[in-house]
């Protein structure tokens, strides 16, 4: 099978615990056999892990080696070293919905479908269905979620009081009225604000496409991105920030650009991840922390209908030599006690039970605690659409969007974009 690059150049910085960083290739002798070769990337969770990792070695007699990226390192790393077949990854950090398909289809991937079901105390059914349906691959599992995020609605609670609202809108048409309510009765403050840039703002978009009925892709894997709900979805998401939104909003805005206008007082409502919630909440990066509520995500005709997704997982590397004790590592990592300490240190994990531990919400602000909880049972596990080039797809999907925001017509946009989504699967399927 012709194995397909993954892009991303960068230097690497590797920190290494056991034996040294240089990898021995496939083959593994008895004493390296003892090492398991972990690739994570740069995040609060692989610090963690870091920390605990001393517990796992005295408990299995095995040591660990770590490579640590940032994720254009890590994207380099496995481009060469996946690609050439290479064995001296063992397990690997890798992105569910971002390279999850590619790493599947082309094997780099184990089918984990008898570790998840060799140990009832690891319980792999307490993880969510949004997140293993994310790291599956033809209903196998091919990682485990480490984890997780949700779409949610941030507002601020003296705007709604100051325009007579009691409670956060629940529906995107009660999103809408109290958007418009706000901007017109507050000079200078915005009723809404979100993502627009083309690429970034597909994934906040999916909740309203999903809410409104739609997905990328209907049930047969034909372009979906010009049905009739997927029309209301860009028809709406546009025209709320250009009625609502900002004055003279741009439309290459990700995440930083919509939360500083959110931060600094600048709008009422803000659709985004719930994992960047603290940029919010924390004085020191929010004029409006002690102002700051979240609610679930409002409901469309279909229902209130976010994403639930697993923005990192663990897989191990089809070409080890050391699976087995892969394994051990992965089940450890991914454990009822591992991931409760890595919630409480505010890494939100998949586990189903350690949301429902006290302990594991604890560090949370109440109402973010009862929004993630709602959101976790209609989530839908994607958040763009599942391809193997998934910054093309962005794209081309993403056009639609910020047609909408410019007051083009967005049907016209999506029909369009629907077009060239479907020759891009086509040519994908080739």
């Amino acid at each position: 099978m012709k194995r397909r690059s993954i892009l991303g150049t960068s230097l690497a910085v590797v920190v290494a615990m056991g034996l040294s960083a240089c990898g021995g290739g496939g083959d593994e002798d008895s004493s390296a056999s003892k090492t398991v070769r972990v690739t994570l990337a740069n995040h609060v969770w692989t610090e963690n892990i870091k920390q605990a990792l001393p517990e796992f070695e005295k408990k299995t007699g095995l040591k660990v080696e770590i490579t640590q990226l940032g994720e254009d390192q890590l994207s380099d790393q496995y481009n060469v070293k996946l690609n050439a077949g290479s064995g001296d990854i063992d397990v690997m950090m890798y992105r569910p919905l971002q390279e999850g398909k590619l790493f599947a289809k082309n094997k780099y991937l184990a089918d984990l479908s008898d570790q998840v079901k060799s140990n009832k105390d690891w319980d792999f059914s307490d993880f969510q269905a949004g997140p293993v349906e994310a790291t599956s691959y033809k209903d196998k599992p091919v990682g485990v979620p480490i984890i997780t995020e949700q779409e949610v609605l941030y507002y601020r609670k003296d705007l709604l009081a100051k325009a007579g609202l009691s409670a956060p809108p629940k529906t995107l048409d009660e999103l809408k009225a109290a958007s418009a309510k706000i901007k017109a009765s507050t000079p200078g403050v915005a009723g809404f604000v979100a993502r627009t840039g083309k690429s970034p703002a597909v994934t906040q978009f999916s909740s309203f496409l999903y809410s409104f009925g739609g997905d990328f892709v209907d049930g047969s894997g034909k372009a979906a991105v010009n049905s009739d709900a997927a029309k209301q979805a860009y028809a709406y998401y546009g025209g709320l920030i250009k009625d609502s939104g900002p004055a003279n909003v741009s439309t290459d805005m990700s995440w930083p650009e919509a939360m500083a206008i959110f931060t600094q007082g600048k709008a009422a409502f803000y659709t985004e991840a719930d994992s960047l919630y603290k940029n919010a909440t924390d004085p020191a990066k929010s004029k409006v922390a002690d102002k700051v509520g979240f609610a679930p995500f409002p409901a469309g005709p279909a229902g209130s209908k976010p994403y639930n997704i697993p923005s990192w997982a663990l897989g191990i590397n089809d070409a080890s030599k050391n699976k087995s004790n892969a394994w051990k590592f992965i089940e450890w990592a991914t454990s009822k006690e591992q991931t409760l300490t890595q919630q409480k240190a505010g890494v939100p994990g998949a586990r189903t039970s350690v949301w429902a531990n006290p302990e594991g919400t604890a560090t949370y602000p109440k109402d973010l605690v009862e929004t993630i909880a709602a959101s976790t049972k209609e989530g839908v596990g994607h958040d763009r659409p599942l391809v193997v080039k998934v910054p093309e797809a962005r794209e081309i999907v993403g056009q639609p969007i910020v047609d909408a925001i410019a007051g083009k017509d967005p049907a016209a946009a999506a029909d369009t974009a629907n077009d060239a989504f479907q020759k891009f699967l086509d040519d994908e399927a080739k």
